[in-house]
């Protein structure tokens, strides 16, 4: 897991062939015209995902983690707070990988929290568990996924 402000970009980009595509389009997009919705970045092996929500709260928000896709959760703006826990250490919510999403949920609290305000981002590997959208309010952010 990675958290930072998105001036400090270029340091992750060695972490994997397509990670400086992705922060490319964070750093040169337009993010606040982009629709809510998926927008391709390099076909299925870099996209993002643009969601306008309402925070769940930190009660509400659930742990997951996935196996095929790290993501980049980057907040445009209000204030979110994402909680995390490695997944080894978590419990499954019984119902398994969903192979087709590509996701997995967890019974867990998060061992901790981390606050994105505007400007900056998440990494989360197959490795993070996380509990996104935990903040309150509108919160509008992109989710960069990247195929492993």
């Amino acid at each position: 897991m990675i958290l930072d402000h998105l001036d400090n970009w270029r340091q992750y980009a060695c972490l994997h062939p397509h990670m400086a595509a992705a922060f490319e389009f964070l750093s040169n997009s337009d993010l606040c015209t982009l629709e809510p919705g998926r927008h391709a970045i390099d076909a299925d092996r870099v996209y993002a995902v643009v969601l306008r929500e309402q925070g769940r709260g930190r009660e509400q928000a659930r742990l997951e983690a996935h196996r095929e896709y790290i993501d980049i959760q980057f907040c445009i703006s209000g204030s979110e707070e994402i909680g995390y826990k490695a997944a080894v250490h978590c419990v499954g919510d019984g119902n398994g990988y969903d192979e087709a999403k590509d996701i997995e949920f967890f019974t867990d609290a998060p061992a901790g929290w981390a606050a994105t305000e505007p400007g900056s981002f998440g990494v989360f590997f197959p490795a993070d568990a996380h509990a996104p959208l935990a903040g309150v309010g509108e919160i509008r952010k992109v989710v960069v996924k990247i195929k492993v």
